[in-house]
């Protein structure tokens, strides 16, 4: 347990050698998560990371995950051996204050003092033994996580766990006498019908009286009777009145007695040696510029700029040589299959749907790269800081902006992510709006059309327009994103009158770590390559089947394509999207991009293949720039179609993963068929008034 961005997660990894996500900014770990750590040729032992928490006071969903493992420990279910609280070196007073809140729980802890290497460079030290004593824990370990030193030490300290007396508790809640006359009767009540020691029914009924939420997890939980509640709540609320009558605010009444109770006994031990309140760190003076209120967007923008052109900069050899390989695959397979059936399969449906996405997978990787540097920097709460004015405008506040900026990468760990969000409202809109956020997934239909169509050349002498472009539409899915909400946030009602406040730790700037960079990469590429796979093979088999089937002649003559179950389907639904510069092909690929937006490509590819039934894979940006219109006898495809296709991508539903997860985060189908309903209804919109407009202005 422990603070958010205090490198639990890291420290969980080290122990049970996993590879879960870590980041330098806060709000990572949003669940539970389980593990088994080796800690020595005899021992093992199950290790729960939780989510990252101020206090036991639960405020949004994820500290609200915590508090119910707390208070499940309480009362003897699931109770742990002994907690590792791990704690920032660096700010020791703030990280501290959790802490002294577990000590109430009666069960041994140990203190990982994490990020020793931070406070070393500054020339500091912090006395272990010192604090173990103040403290009366079972062990206290400098470690850094990042620097993978103190990992063996921690690991003796939990053997020691069974054979070790457990330590007499040190630090006590020190309350005045006028205050705790006046919990006198809260703290009766939690020992006469919970059991509990002093000690902790004093603890819980400070959170009983700084936030009713302390009190409503009783009954979410059923640990006491409904009739127990209301007598608890009556309690609660005129202990509130009386505090706030003697001049003392209830709400932070905790916070108050326990970090005056930190601070007097850390300075009292010379524990901490205070730093020259006038140095500037190197991460303030950063900021003057980074956070700059109008110099600070200009940087994130000419970023975001950067970011996307180098997609095309960078990635064009590498896919070149995917390509190649493809191609060389599909040729050797054409060479040692005889001509039939499982030939046109294996060539037309596997290797061509499946070989069209693996081309993209440098550019989802560079893009993965960036955002990865962004997060282990710092700078992406940088950004949350940046863009929390504009989010208060909107309905929404600073915390929206991770989540949001996480759905560039992928829209579900985005929505996962909401949980850090404390306020109802807040958190739904979040939710609803966050699949606008342009995902990795959409990478391939956007860098697809730009290269074919798009010309690679300057603007202003500075600027690519293939990289603007891909801005764009980057910007339009956020942007509209922005304004969607602040429309949704005028109909949905709260469910009671709250205020949030966005407060939020700007971690330190750092030097990303290379190791957790190319975890990074591995995983969203092995991702991409087997999840993504997966359903790309089976929606191109399925798709090859409708493409070339049924086979029959018609006066002597093959069916064609347009005759298939595939040519039928298009065709029935081309109407409809004719007016969008679509044909049949582009409509079979929007049916079966539900499942996945990239299976678009894919599905392109396996159509143009089984049209041409050659012996050789067509590459699918020249098919595309070959593909003629009987009708006109000029290009079906041209720069105005591809900015149509693309935008209503950006607008486009379609990712059945996303809408199962919004199920499970909202507990209603309302919201996900809500979120189909507006969003395909925005990209028929959106990509209707690109082609009809550009039509109007003369484009074709």
């Amino acid at each position: 347990m422990g603070n958010p961005n205090s490198g639990k997660t890291a420290i969980f990894n080290l122990l049970t050698g996993m590879n879960l996500k870590v980041s330098n900014y806060p709000g990572i770990t949003v669940e539970m998560r389980r593990g088994t750590a080796r800690i020595s040729e005899e021992h093992r032992v199950d290790i729960m990371d939780l989510p990252g928490t101020y206090s036991l006071t639960p405020e949004s969903m994820d500290e609200r995950i915590v508090a119910q493992h707390v208070l499940h420990w309480m009362h003897g279910q699931d109770k742990p051996q002994a907690i590792i609280s791990v704690v920032d070196a660096g700010n020791l007073s703030r990280n501290l204050y959790l802490t002294s809140q577990l000590l109430d729980l009666d069960i041994p802890i140990i203190i990982a003092l994490n990020m020793m290497d931070r406070v070393r460079r500054r020339k500091q030290n912090i006395n272990p033994e010192t604090l173990q004593k103040l403290f009366g824990v079972m062990a206290v370990i400098p470690m850094s996580a990042r620097e993978k030193w103190g990992i063996v030490q921690l690991k003796e300290a939990i053997i020691d766990l069974n054979i070790k007396t457990k330590v007499s508790l040190g630090m006590k809640l020190q309350i005045p006498d006028a205050i705790n006359d006046k919990l006198l009767l809260i703290v009766e009540f939690f020992q006469k019908k919970c059991g509990y020691s002093k000690d902790l029914a004093l603890g819980q009924s400070l959170r009983a009286i700084s936030r009713k939420s302390a009190v409503d997890i009783y009954q979410e939980q059923n640990i006491i009777s409904g009739e127990e509640i209301i007598e608890l709540h009556k309690l609660r609320d005129k202990a509130a009145s009386v505090m706030d009558e003697l001049g003392m605010n209830h709400k932070i009444l905790e916070a108050t007695i326990r970090y005056d109770m930190l601070d007097r006994a850390l300075v009292k031990k010379n524990i901490i040696i205070q730093e020259e309140v006038q140095s500037v760190s190197r991460s303030e003076k950063a900021d003057q510029v980074l956070t700059h209120p109008w110099l600070g967007p200009v940087i994130f923008i000419t970023l975001l700029y950067v970011i996307f052109q180098s997609i095309f900069t960078f990635a064009s050899m590498p896919m070149n040589w995917i390509d190649g390989g493809v191609s060389i695959i599909g040729n050797y397979f054409i060479q040692i299959i005889p001509p039939g059936i499982l030939r046109n399969l294996l060539i037309e449906g596997v290797i061509a749907g499946v070989g069209a996405i693996l081309i993209f997978l440098p550019q989802i990787l560079i893009l993965m790269f960036f955002l990865t540097i962004l997060e282990d920097s710092g700078y992406m709460a940088r950004i949350a800081f940046l863009m929390d004015r504009i989010m208060n405008k909107i309905g929404l506040h600073g915390k929206s902006v991770l989540p949001l900026m996480s759905g560039y990468a992928c829209a579900i760990p985005g929505i996962m992510a909401t949980r850090t969000i404390d306020n109802w409202k807040e958190r739904l809109i979040t939710i609803l709006v966050l699949p606008l956020m342009s995902c990795s997934a959409r990478l391939p239909v956007y860098t697809l059309m730009i290269g074919a169509f798009i010309p690679n050349k300057q603007v202003m002498g500075i600027f690519n327009l293939q990289g603007i472009t891909m801005v764009v539409m980057y910007f339009l899915g956020t942007v509209t994103a922005m304004g969607i909400a602040a429309i949704i946030s005028r109909f949905i009602k709260e469910k009671k009158q709250s205020r949030s406040s966005f407060i939020m730790e700007l971690p330190p700037y750092r030097i990303p770590m290379v190791q957790s960079v190319i975890r990074q990469l591995f995983i969203r590429g092995k991702l991409f390559v087997i999840n993504a796979g997966k359903i790309i093979m089976a929606i191109s088999i399925i798709l090859w089947f409708l493409a070339s089937f049924p086979q029959f002649e018609t006066n002597g003559d093959p069916i064609t394509i347009h005759k298939s179950y595939a040519g039928r389907i298009g065709h029935a639904i081309e109407p409809l999207i004719q007016p969008l510069g679509f044909d049949w092909k582009i409509g079979v690929g929007l049916i079966t991009s539900f499942a996945a937006r990239e299976v678009v490509v894919s599905t392109l590819a396996t159509l143009y293949n089984v049209e041409d039934g050659g012996d050789n894979i067509i590459g699918i940006t020249e098919a595309l720039k070959k593909d003629i219109n009987p009708d006109t006898g000029s290009s079906r495809y041209t720069p105005l179609v591809a900015l149509s296709i693309m935008v209503f991508y950006v607008y486009a539903a379609q990712c059945m993963a996303t809408f199962a997860i919004v199920k499970n985060e909202t507990n209603s189908w309302k919201w996900p068929i809500y979120m189909i309903i507006y969003m395909t209804s925005l990209a028929y919109l959106g990509s209707l008034t690109v082609y009809q407009g550009g039509l109007l202005l003369g484009y074709t």
